[in-house]
């Protein structure tokens, strides 16, 4: 028996060798190859001394311990050294390395090792509570986070728009797009108080034709007691607001199929015909409608009381948005945004197909009328002459520049101002000519009757980074040096939020121009420069080998050597063949959700991320046409492999990731924040999410942590000085304190809520509306839910 004993006793020793033996050999063999590349010495380093501790417990030396500590404790230095007291980035560098030193302190194993060694037992048990001691220290010191306070003084702001406080009768309240409201019956004091009041489903689920970009990102919007809503496949659905029952519902069969790089619909605008003197023919058809865009190229003009069409607009209530297009393929160009309303003219813009080819739908800006949908302008950012009109013969240009996003509008100035996208191809710009150039990835402010320019700023050079602008602009007066401005705020993919007078479109905030790396493909160019707002949420630095992250020290050490195998110099580094890192990536700092902003405060909501992507140019070549082949059809999605026809490459376009499938960048990758708008600093930023529902496998309990998740949606706040935010890639709605950034609430809902929630009051109730319904290729939970919380009626 004593026999068996020591057999086993060997056995268990030489299992902790052979494990330690791995250790050393993968941090020798990969730290060699990182430093070949110009990268930490550390993971060879660590990986020799690793192979020294396996050599002496392989003889059963308890010295081993006295090595181990001795490497722990460097370890942990150098990770201070190297990324400062972050929890989060110190985990990676450490985990392993703890849990094996808590392996070896067990009696059970270091009792097996024959060979003793005076304190090496107590020297690896205080390293570890030193090791535990600076991981608990940092997980109460986050140094990514700001707490700071917001002023609580106020001062009412003259409104544009007339919006009764009860409404949201836009997709951002107010043509504005402020996403703020006066409504205070929930406030920070009582929303902890908040319970779910009803739950609609549309019925609306992702179809085996659909492809993989199918979202539910719709901002419901509220007029007296009847709320609005479009699903993923644009079916309109009209809500009692007070119960979320059913009134009626339109579906315009859409007919999508995988081809289609999107199926969204973000949401419905209304406009009130006898309000502004329209026709008597008009008001007795429709007195009062709701505008649905759709995917495959129509507007539709429905009654809002009854949700038939629109017998007077257009043909029958349809407006076909594909006429005079140089290509109608269905799904080519899509409108996802809810068109702009004035008393006179619908403006509606689209989205085109990213990335497929030289010959796609024209980006052009319409203006319509309001009553009749006949079309009175038209401003193509890539033709010579912008308000040129098609004549039978003549079409819209090819791939001018589009505008996606939601726009905004003054109505005391009559201008709408449209944020710009760049002309597709995005990532090789060779060929474009100055026309295409001169409007994209700006603010272009136009008039809203005419269709005539006013003016534009560009805030991206010769973009080849797809860092167009994309979410809907927000307007506010804002007091500077004394003066109230109007001015326009205009959140960038970079980081950068651009101010702007809106009347003149001068800089408010300067963003002066700065050099930019350079060295672009093959028969392209790149900017010199680049415009850098002092308004910013973009990184103070560049990012190093220091950043990057994995859930282990092994897919650390993989991500850093994939980071210095690719080109980067910084934001704006070029595209390349070899593959370039970037950062801001793709999807940006800010995506189509925007920011909220309080007038009366002076203070703005936002919920910037910072997730890296990588581009690859791919030369033609075999298997890699010039000229798209007969039938081919656009890929469904926004990411992978890109054929960008009619160009010198195709490129594939991911995000950073780790072989673990996590981001290689070390969290946070999403916060909320709150900017002082008078000084134009940050007063408080905070991380947001778990990766409660990003894990591959079901958590039966609630992580107790935040880690900073990736996001898409925007915050609204309220005159409760309450902000809300869904939007993070784990199922919540959150509530937070507008003037500290203390998290107040939170709600499970039950799918992605990749979506702008809002608030309304119905029969002197106070709700919060947001579509739970994920989205397809961010990976959360699809659905079909419209969720609402109120108070109860005993709160207090």
């Amino acid at each position: 028996m004593a026999e068996i004993k020591t057999q086993q006793s060997a056995l268990l020793v030489k299992l902790t060798a052979l494990f330690a033996a791995f250790c050393g050999l993968y941090l020798l063999i990969g730290g060699a190859w990182l430093v070949s590349l110009g990268g930490s010495w550390y993971y060879p380093v660590a990986g020799l001394v690793m192979l020294g501790v396996t050599a002496m417990l392989w003889r059963g030396k308890r010295a081993a311990l006295w090595l181990y500590a001795l490497l722990l404790l460097a370890t942990m230095l150098w990770g201070v050294w190297e990324v400062g007291f972050d929890f989060w980035a110190l985990t990676p560098r450490s985990d392993i390395l703890v849990f094996f030193g808590i392996w070896l302190i067990l009696p059970f194993v270091w009792r097996r090792l024959r060979v003793p060694s005076a304190g090496a037992v107590g020297a690896l048990v205080a390293v570890l509570l030193i090791s535990g001691g600076i991981l608990t220290w940092a997980g109460f010191h986050d140094p990514q986070e700001i707490n700071g306070t917001l002023s609580t003084d106020t001062a009412p702001a003259a409104s544009i728009s007339q919006v009764a406080d009860s409404d949201w009768p836009a997709y951002g309240r107010n043509q504005e797009g402020q996403r703020w409201s006066p409504l205070k019956q929930i406030t920070s004091d009582n929303v902890h108080q908040l319970k779910e009041a009803w739950v609609f489903r549309t019925g609306d689920l992702k179809g085996p034709n659909d492809p993989g970009e199918i979202t539910n990102e719709v901002t419901p919007i509220k007029i007296g007691d009847m709320l609005y809503l479009c699903s993923a496949h644009q079916r309109l659905f009209a809500l009692d607001a007070a119960t979320g029952k059913e009134k009626w519902r339109f579906d315009p069969q859409l007919n999508a199929n995988p081809s289609f790089q999107h199926v969204t619909c973000r949401g419905v605008s209304y406009h009130d015909a006898t309000a502004d003197n329209a026709p008597a023919d008009v008001v007795a058809d429709c007195p009062r409608r709701i505008l649905l865009p759709v995917n495959d190229g129509r507007l539709f003009a429905l009654n809002a009381q009854t949700g038939k069409p629109c017998e007077t607009f257009a043909n029958k209530g349809i407006l076909n948005l594909q006429t005079s297009m140089p290509v109608t393929t269905p799904g080519m160009y899509e409108p996802t945004s809810p068109p702009i309303v004035t008393d006179k003219v619908i403006v509606i813009a689209g989205a085109v197909t990213d990335n497929f080819s030289t010959r796609e739908p024209s980006g052009v800006i319409r203006g319509f009328d309001v009553n009749t949908g006949k079309l009175l302008w038209a401003f193509d950012p890539g033709a010579k002459d912008p308000n040129a009109i098609p004549e039978d013969e003549h079409r819209f240009t090819f791939n001018s520049p589009n505008s996606w996003a939601p726009a905004a509008y003054d109505a005391r100035l009559d201008l709408v101002y449209l944020p710009m996208g760049v002309t597709t191809p995005d990532i090789w710009g060779g060929n474009r000519t100055p026309e295409q150039e001169r409007y994209a990835s700006a603010i272009v402010a136009l008039n809203a009757t005419t269709g005539k320019l006013v003016w534009s700023y560009q805030t991206v050079h010769h973009d080849l980074w797809d860092m167009d602008q994309p979410s809907q602009p927000t307007l506010a007066d804002i007091t500077v040096d004394g003066k109230t401005v109007p001015v326009i705020y205009a959140p960038a993919k970079t980081g950068n939020i651009f101010v702007l007078d809106r009347r003149n479109g001068q800089l408010v905030v300067p963003a002066p121009e700065q050099p930019v790396p350079q060295g672009a493909a093959k028969g392209d160019r790149v900017s010199p420069t680049q415009p850098f707002s002092e308004l910013t949420f973009r990184p103070k630095k560049d990012l190093t080998g220091a950043d990057m992250w994995g859930a282990t020290m092994f897919d650390q050490l993989v991500c850093r050597v994939m980071f210095h195998q690719m080109r980067y110099e910084g934001i704006f580094t070029p595209p390349s063949e070899q593959g370039t890192l970037v950062f801001p990536g793709n999807l940006g700092m800010f995506e189509w959700g925007g920011i909220s902003v309080d007038p009366n405060r002076q203070v703005a909501i936002a919920n910037p991320i910072a997730l890296p992507f990588v581009s690859k140019l791919i030369p033609r070549g075999p298997g890699n046409p010039m000229e798209p082949p007969k039938d081919a059809k656009a890929s469904g999605t926004e990411s992978g492999i890109q054929p960008q026809y009619g160009v010198p490459f195709g490129v594939t376009l991911n995000p950073f990731l780790s072989p673990f499938g996590l981001p290689c960048k070390q969290p946070g990758w999403g916060y909320i924040s709150a900017l002082d708008l008078k000084t134009n600093q940050i007063a408080w930023k905070k991380r947001i999410g778990t990766p409660q529902d990003s894990l591959p496998f079901p958590m039966p309990f609630k992580l107790p942590f935040t880690l900073g998740m990736p996001m898409l949606g925007g915050p609204i706040s309220t005159a409760g000085n309450v902000l809300f935010v869904a939007a993070t890639a784990d199922n919540y709605l959150r509530a937070y304190n507008m003037t500290n950034g203390d998290k107040l609430w939170e709600g499970r809902l039950p799918a992605g809520g990749q979506a702008t929630p809002m608030t309304y009051e119905v029969n002197g109730k106070q709700y919060v509306v947001i579509s739970a319904g994920g989205h397809g290729s961010f990976g959360t939970k699809l659905g079909d839910y419209i969720v609402a919380y109120a108070l109860p009626d005993d709160a207090k």
